[in-house]
C-alpha cells in the first residue's frame, strides 16, 4: 500500500482574500466595522443634510476604516513591514476622534435639519468609538502603563554604571 503525501498548503492566490474570522470576532474587528459602519451613516446623513459641506470628513474616514478593516482581516498587515502599522491606526483614530467631535460640535448646535442634527448624535457616537480604538492601541503600544513589568529607573541606572545612585540628583 502507497504511502500518501500530506496535504499541502493552500497557495496563496485568491484564498489570500478571505478575512480571518477569528479577527471579525475580536475586539480590534469589532471596533473597525463599528467605525466603518458610523462612518457611513454620518456620510449619508451630512449628504442628505443642509450641511454637506462637512460631508468629506466622514466619507474620508469610512474609507480609511474599510481599508484598516480590510488590512486587519486579511492579515495584509504583516506583510507590509515598513510601516508600524499599530502607530499608523493609533494617528487614524486619534485624529477621527477630534475631528467627529469637531464637526458633530458644529452640527449639533447650528445644524437647521433633522439630518444635520441625526448626523452630529452619530459623530459622538462615532468619536466614542474611535477613542475606544485609540485608547487599547495606545495600552498596547505604550509599555510604560505597566510598571510591574518594566524595570524602575533607579535600578537601571546602578545595574548599567556600577554606580550608587541614591545622591545622583541632589546639589
Amino acid at each position: 500500500m502507497p504511502e500518501e503525501a500530506p496535504p499541502t498548503p493552500h497557495p496563496p492566490g485568491l484564498s489570500a482574500f478571505i478575512p480571518d474570522t477569528s479577527f471579525v470576532k475580536s475586539r480590534k474587528g469589532l471596533l473597525l466595522a463599528a467605525e466603518v459602519i458610523l462612518s457611513f451613516i454620518i456620510f449619508i446623513c451630512y449628504l442628505a443634510s443642509s450641511s454637506a459641506s462637512f460631508m468629506a470628513a466622514p466619507l474620508i474616514e469610512f474609507l480609511l476604516s474599510l481599508c484598516a478593516y480590510y488590512l486587519y482581516a486579511t492579515k495584509y498587515i504583516e506583510r507590509f513591514t515598513s510601516f508600524h502599522w499599530p502607530f499608523v491606526d493609533f494617528l487614524r483614530c486619534v485624529t477621527a476622534a477630534i475631528i467627529f467631535f469637531a464637526i458633530s460640535m458644529y452640527a449639533v448646535t447650528k445644524g437647521n435639519d433633522a439630518a444635520s442634527k441625526a448626523a452630529g448624535v452619530f459623530g459622538f457616537a462615532a468619536t466614542i468609538v474611535f477613542a475606544f480604538d485609540f485608547y487599547y492601541i495606545f495600552n498596547n503600544l505604550a509599555g510604560f502603563l505597566h510598571p510591574q513589568e518594566l524595570p524602575t529607573h533607579n535600578a537601571t541606572i546602578s545595574k548599567s554604571t556600577g554606580v550608587d545612585d541614591s545622591d545622583f540628583d541632589s546639589d
